[in-house]
Protein backbone atom coordinates (compact mmCIF):
# COMPACT_ATOMS: atom_id res chain seq x y z
CA UNK A 1 0.00 0.00 0.00
CA UNK A 2 1.16 3.51 -0.76
CA UNK A 3 2.52 5.59 2.11
CA UNK A 4 -0.05 7.95 3.61
CA UNK A 5 1.89 11.12 2.75
CA UNK A 6 2.24 10.09 -0.90
CA UNK A 7 -1.50 10.29 -1.55
CA UNK A 8 -1.31 14.07 -1.16
CA UNK A 9 0.99 14.25 -4.18
CA UNK A 10 -1.20 12.19 -6.54
CA UNK A 11 -3.11 13.86 -9.38
CA UNK A 12 -5.68 11.62 -11.03
CA UNK A 13 -5.72 11.48 -14.81
CA UNK A 14 -8.89 13.23 -16.03
CA UNK A 15 -8.62 14.84 -19.46
CA UNK A 16 -10.60 18.03 -20.29
CA UNK A 17 -13.16 16.07 -22.35
CA UNK A 18 -13.89 13.74 -19.42
CA UNK A 19 -14.29 16.70 -17.03
CA UNK A 20 -16.64 18.46 -19.47
CA UNK A 21 -18.67 15.26 -19.82
CA UNK A 22 -18.83 14.88 -16.04
CA UNK A 23 -20.04 18.48 -15.71
CA UNK A 24 -22.79 17.80 -18.25
CA UNK A 25 -23.84 14.54 -16.62
CA UNK A 26 -24.12 16.12 -13.17
CA UNK A 27 -26.25 18.90 -14.66
CA UNK A 28 -28.50 16.28 -16.26
CA UNK A 29 -28.79 14.44 -12.93
CA UNK A 30 -29.91 17.67 -11.26
CA UNK A 31 -32.38 18.28 -14.08
CA UNK A 32 -33.82 14.82 -13.49
CA UNK A 33 -34.29 15.63 -9.79
CA UNK A 34 -35.86 19.02 -10.62
CA UNK A 35 -38.50 17.39 -12.83
CA UNK A 36 -39.93 15.90 -9.64
CA UNK A 37 -39.93 19.18 -7.68
CA UNK A 38 -42.74 21.70 -7.35
CA UNK A 39 -43.13 25.10 -5.74
CA UNK A 40 -45.22 23.35 -3.06
CA UNK A 41 -42.10 21.44 -2.01
CA UNK A 42 -40.58 24.76 -0.97
CA UNK A 43 -43.84 26.00 0.57
CA UNK A 44 -44.11 22.83 2.65
CA UNK A 45 -41.20 24.01 4.79
CA UNK A 46 -43.17 27.16 5.68
CA UNK A 47 -46.27 25.13 6.54
CA UNK A 48 -44.52 22.36 8.50
CA UNK A 49 -40.96 23.59 9.07
CA UNK A 50 -39.69 21.57 12.03
CA UNK A 51 -38.29 18.44 10.37
CA UNK A 52 -36.88 20.11 7.22
CA UNK A 53 -35.39 22.97 9.27
CA UNK A 54 -33.64 20.50 11.59
CA UNK A 55 -32.37 18.53 8.61
CA UNK A 56 -31.08 21.58 6.77
CA UNK A 57 -29.39 22.88 9.93
CA UNK A 58 -27.64 19.54 10.25
CA UNK A 59 -26.79 19.47 6.54
CA UNK A 60 -25.12 22.85 6.30
CA UNK A 61 -24.07 23.74 9.85
CA UNK A 62 -23.55 20.77 12.18
CA UNK A 63 -22.29 18.17 9.68
CA UNK A 64 -19.49 20.43 8.35
CA UNK A 65 -18.59 21.41 11.93
CA UNK A 66 -18.57 17.79 13.18
CA UNK A 67 -16.62 16.73 10.09
CA UNK A 68 -14.01 19.36 10.89
CA UNK A 69 -13.72 17.91 14.42
CA UNK A 70 -13.55 14.36 13.03
CA UNK A 71 -10.59 15.29 10.79
CA UNK A 72 -8.79 16.70 13.84
CA UNK A 73 -9.47 13.50 15.81
CA UNK A 74 -8.55 10.81 13.26
CA UNK A 75 -5.89 13.00 11.56
CA UNK A 76 -6.02 11.66 7.98
CA UNK A 77 -3.65 13.05 5.37
CA UNK A 78 -4.44 16.67 4.40
CA UNK A 79 -5.96 15.79 1.01
CA UNK A 80 -8.23 13.13 2.57
CA UNK A 81 -9.27 15.57 5.31
CA UNK A 82 -10.09 18.25 2.75
CA UNK A 83 -12.06 15.70 0.74
CA UNK A 84 -14.13 14.91 3.83
CA UNK A 85 -14.77 18.61 4.47
CA UNK A 86 -15.81 19.12 0.84
CA UNK A 87 -18.24 16.18 0.93
CA UNK A 88 -19.78 17.53 4.14
CA UNK A 89 -20.24 20.89 2.41
CA UNK A 90 -22.22 19.32 -0.46
CA UNK A 91 -26.04 19.05 -0.46
CA UNK A 92 -27.96 15.79 -0.21
CA UNK A 93 -27.57 13.23 -2.96
CA UNK A 94 -30.17 12.57 -5.64
CA UNK A 95 -30.81 9.03 -4.33
CA UNK A 96 -31.99 10.20 -0.89
CA UNK A 97 -35.64 10.51 -1.91
CA UNK A 98 -35.76 6.95 -3.22
CA UNK A 99 -33.99 5.58 -0.15
CA UNK A 100 -36.36 7.48 2.16
CA UNK A 101 -39.30 5.93 0.33
CA UNK A 102 -37.79 2.44 0.68
CA UNK A 103 -37.15 3.11 4.39
CA UNK A 104 -40.85 3.97 4.91
CA UNK A 105 -39.78 7.47 5.87
CA UNK A 106 -41.52 10.78 5.17
CA UNK A 107 -40.79 11.25 1.47
CA UNK A 108 -42.35 14.74 1.51
CA UNK A 109 -39.79 15.88 4.10
CA UNK A 110 -36.99 14.34 2.03
CA UNK A 111 -38.14 16.04 -1.18
CA UNK A 112 -38.51 19.38 0.62
CA UNK A 113 -34.98 19.11 1.99
CA UNK A 114 -33.62 18.17 -1.44
CA UNK A 115 -35.33 21.16 -3.03
CA UNK A 116 -34.10 23.71 -0.49
CA UNK A 117 -30.62 22.21 -0.02
CA UNK A 118 -30.04 22.27 -3.80
CA UNK A 119 -30.65 26.02 -3.77
CA UNK A 120 -28.84 26.65 -0.48
CA UNK A 121 -25.79 24.69 -1.70
CA UNK A 122 -25.12 27.37 -4.30
CA UNK A 123 -24.09 29.61 -1.41
CA UNK A 124 -23.37 27.22 1.46
CA UNK A 125 -21.08 24.73 -0.30
CA UNK A 126 -18.36 27.26 -1.20
CA UNK A 127 -18.84 29.02 2.15
CA UNK A 128 -18.43 25.85 4.25
CA UNK A 129 -15.49 24.62 2.17
CA UNK A 130 -13.74 27.94 2.66
CA UNK A 131 -14.49 28.26 6.40
CA UNK A 132 -13.74 24.73 7.62
CA UNK A 133 -10.97 24.06 5.12
CA UNK A 134 -9.10 27.15 6.31
CA UNK A 135 -9.71 26.42 10.00
CA UNK A 136 -7.98 23.05 9.76
CA UNK A 137 -4.24 23.82 9.91
CA UNK A 138 -3.45 20.78 7.75
CA UNK A 139 -5.92 21.54 4.93
CA UNK A 140 -5.52 25.33 4.84
CA UNK A 141 -2.26 25.14 2.81
CA UNK A 142 -4.06 23.14 0.12
CA UNK A 143 -6.70 25.85 -0.24
CA UNK A 144 -4.03 28.54 -0.36
CA UNK A 145 -2.03 26.54 -2.92
CA UNK A 146 -4.93 26.69 -5.40
CA UNK A 147 -5.95 30.23 -4.32
CA UNK A 148 -9.53 29.00 -3.94
CA UNK A 149 -12.01 31.81 -4.44
CA UNK A 150 -15.50 31.06 -3.03
CA UNK A 151 -16.99 33.20 -5.82
CA UNK A 152 -15.51 30.86 -8.45
CA UNK A 153 -16.90 27.83 -6.61
CA UNK A 154 -20.26 29.59 -6.42
CA UNK A 155 -20.26 30.05 -10.21
CA UNK A 156 -19.59 26.38 -10.89
CA UNK A 157 -22.19 25.20 -8.35
CA UNK A 158 -24.75 27.63 -9.76
CA UNK A 159 -24.21 26.34 -13.30
CA UNK A 160 -24.38 22.68 -12.24
CA UNK A 161 -27.23 22.92 -9.70
CA UNK A 162 -29.03 26.23 -10.14
CA UNK A 163 -29.62 26.35 -13.89
CA UNK A 164 -30.79 22.70 -14.24
CA UNK A 165 -33.03 23.21 -11.19
CA UNK A 166 -34.78 26.20 -12.81
CA UNK A 167 -35.10 24.47 -16.19
CA UNK A 168 -36.47 21.26 -14.67
CA UNK A 169 -39.01 22.97 -12.40
CA UNK A 170 -40.14 25.25 -15.26
CA UNK A 171 -40.63 22.26 -17.53
CA UNK A 172 -42.55 20.41 -14.81
CA UNK A 173 -44.78 23.45 -14.21
CA UNK A 174 -45.74 24.18 -17.83
CA UNK A 175 -45.60 20.61 -19.19
CA UNK A 176 -46.51 18.38 -16.20
CA UNK A 177 -47.54 15.36 -18.27
CA UNK A 178 -44.28 15.41 -20.19
CA UNK A 179 -42.29 15.83 -16.95
CA UNK A 180 -44.03 12.84 -15.33
CA UNK A 181 -43.42 10.76 -18.45
CA UNK A 182 -39.70 11.46 -18.76
CA UNK A 183 -38.53 11.95 -15.16
CA UNK A 184 -37.96 8.27 -14.33
CA UNK A 185 -36.08 7.28 -17.53
CA UNK A 186 -34.23 10.61 -17.38
CA UNK A 187 -32.97 10.00 -13.83
CA UNK A 188 -32.00 6.41 -14.67
CA UNK A 189 -30.14 7.51 -17.81
CA UNK A 190 -28.26 10.31 -16.05
CA UNK A 191 -27.31 8.04 -13.14
CA UNK A 192 -26.02 5.31 -15.48
CA UNK A 193 -24.15 7.92 -17.50
CA UNK A 194 -22.47 9.16 -14.31
CA UNK A 195 -21.46 5.61 -13.39
CA UNK A 196 -20.05 5.13 -16.90
CA UNK A 197 -17.96 8.31 -16.69
CA UNK A 198 -16.60 7.31 -13.27
CA UNK A 199 -15.75 3.81 -14.53
CA UNK A 200 -13.89 5.26 -17.51
CA UNK A 201 -11.93 7.53 -15.18
CA UNK A 202 -11.29 4.63 -12.81
CA UNK A 203 -9.91 2.57 -15.67
CA UNK A 204 -7.55 5.41 -16.59
CA UNK A 205 -6.28 5.55 -13.00
CA UNK A 206 -6.53 1.89 -12.03
CA UNK A 207 -2.84 1.58 -11.23
CA UNK A 208 -3.31 4.23 -8.50
CA UNK A 209 -6.69 3.30 -7.04
CA UNK A 210 -5.83 -0.06 -5.35
CA UNK A 211 -2.79 1.54 -3.71
CA UNK A 212 -4.73 4.30 -1.95
CA UNK A 213 -8.25 2.97 -1.35
CA UNK A 214 -7.23 1.40 1.95
CA UNK A 215 -6.32 4.84 3.27
CA UNK A 216 -9.81 6.26 2.69
CA UNK A 217 -12.09 3.32 3.52
CA UNK A 218 -12.03 3.86 7.28
CA UNK A 219 -12.31 7.65 6.95
CA UNK A 220 -15.37 7.42 4.67
CA UNK A 221 -16.94 4.74 6.89
CA UNK A 222 -16.61 6.90 10.01
CA UNK A 223 -17.70 10.04 8.17
CA UNK A 224 -20.81 8.45 6.67
CA UNK A 225 -21.72 6.82 10.00
CA UNK A 226 -21.37 10.24 11.63
CA UNK A 227 -23.70 11.84 9.07
CA UNK A 228 -26.40 9.15 9.37
CA UNK A 229 -26.17 9.11 13.17
CA UNK A 230 -26.25 12.90 13.42
CA UNK A 231 -29.49 13.03 11.45
CA UNK A 232 -31.04 10.15 13.38
CA UNK A 233 -30.24 11.32 16.91
CA UNK A 234 -31.02 14.97 16.23
CA UNK A 235 -34.44 13.89 15.01
CA UNK A 236 -34.94 11.69 18.04
CA UNK A 237 -33.91 14.42 20.48
CA UNK A 238 -36.26 16.84 18.69
CA UNK A 239 -39.03 14.25 19.18
CA UNK A 240 -39.89 14.08 15.49
CA UNK A 241 -42.20 11.31 14.24
CA UNK A 242 -40.11 8.30 13.29
CA UNK A 243 -40.94 8.68 9.59
CA UNK A 244 -39.47 12.20 9.76
CA UNK A 245 -36.43 10.93 11.67
CA UNK A 246 -35.71 8.43 8.92
CA UNK A 247 -36.06 11.10 6.24
CA UNK A 248 -33.70 13.49 8.03
CA UNK A 249 -31.13 10.77 8.75
CA UNK A 250 -30.99 9.59 5.14
CA UNK A 251 -31.00 13.11 3.70
CA UNK A 252 -28.02 14.09 5.88
CA UNK A 253 -26.21 10.78 5.27
CA UNK A 254 -26.54 10.70 1.48
CA UNK A 255 -24.31 13.45 0.08
CA UNK A 256 -23.93 14.67 -3.49
CA UNK A 257 -20.43 13.26 -3.97
CA UNK A 258 -20.78 13.78 -7.72
CA UNK A 259 -20.79 17.54 -7.14
CA UNK A 260 -17.73 17.04 -4.95
CA UNK A 261 -15.90 15.33 -7.81
CA UNK A 262 -16.75 18.19 -10.15
CA UNK A 263 -15.27 20.75 -7.75
CA UNK A 264 -12.18 18.61 -7.15
CA UNK A 265 -11.37 18.36 -10.85
CA UNK A 266 -12.22 21.99 -11.57
CA UNK A 267 -10.32 23.55 -8.68
CA UNK A 268 -7.89 20.96 -7.26
CA UNK A 269 -6.61 19.30 -10.45
CA UNK A 270 -7.85 15.87 -9.34
CA UNK A 271 -5.97 15.93 -6.03
CA UNK A 272 -5.60 12.25 -5.12
CA UNK A 273 -6.91 12.04 -1.56
CA UNK A 274 -9.87 14.33 -2.26
CA UNK A 275 -10.87 12.52 -5.45
CA UNK A 276 -10.63 9.04 -3.91
CA UNK A 277 -12.70 10.16 -0.90
CA UNK A 278 -15.43 11.56 -3.16
CA UNK A 279 -15.40 8.52 -5.46
CA UNK A 280 -15.49 6.01 -2.61
CA UNK A 281 -18.16 8.02 -0.77
CA UNK A 282 -20.31 7.77 -3.93
CA UNK A 283 -20.06 3.98 -3.75
CA UNK A 284 -20.24 3.58 0.02
CA UNK A 285 -23.24 5.80 0.69
CA UNK A 286 -25.28 3.70 -1.72
CA UNK A 287 -24.31 0.57 0.22
CA UNK A 288 -24.90 2.10 3.65
CA UNK A 289 -28.05 3.96 2.58
CA UNK A 290 -29.67 0.89 1.06
CA UNK A 291 -28.69 -1.18 4.11
CA UNK A 292 -30.30 1.32 6.49
CA UNK A 293 -33.35 1.68 4.22
CA UNK A 294 -33.79 -2.09 4.02
CA UNK A 295 -33.58 -2.45 7.81
CA UNK A 296 -36.09 0.33 8.36
CA UNK A 297 -38.42 -1.06 5.67
CA UNK A 298 -38.97 -4.06 7.94
CA UNK A 299 -40.07 -1.85 10.86
CA UNK A 300 -43.21 0.24 10.64
CA UNK A 301 -42.47 3.81 11.82
CA UNK A 302 -44.40 4.73 14.95
CA UNK A 303 -46.35 8.01 14.79
CA UNK A 304 -44.29 9.51 17.61
CA UNK A 305 -40.87 8.81 19.04
CA UNK A 306 -39.42 8.44 22.50
CA UNK A 307 -35.74 9.16 22.99
CA UNK A 308 -35.30 5.90 24.90
CA UNK A 309 -36.46 3.64 22.06
CA UNK A 310 -38.31 3.34 18.76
Amino acid sequence: MMEAAAIDQIRLNFNPQTIATLNLVIGLMMLGVALNLKITDFKRILISPKAPAIGLGLQFILLPAFTFLLTLIIRPTPSIALGMILIAACPGGNLSNIMTYLARGNTAVSISMTAVSSVAAIFMTPLNLSIWGNLNPHTAPLLKAVSLNPINVFQIVFIILGIPLVIGMTLAHFFPKLAVKIQKPFRIFSFLAFIAVVLVALKANWQIFPQVIGLVIYAVFLHNALALSLGYWAGRLARLPMADVRAVSIEVGIQNSALGLILIFNFFAGLGGMAIVAAWWGIWHIISGLSVATYWSLKHPSPAVEVSGE
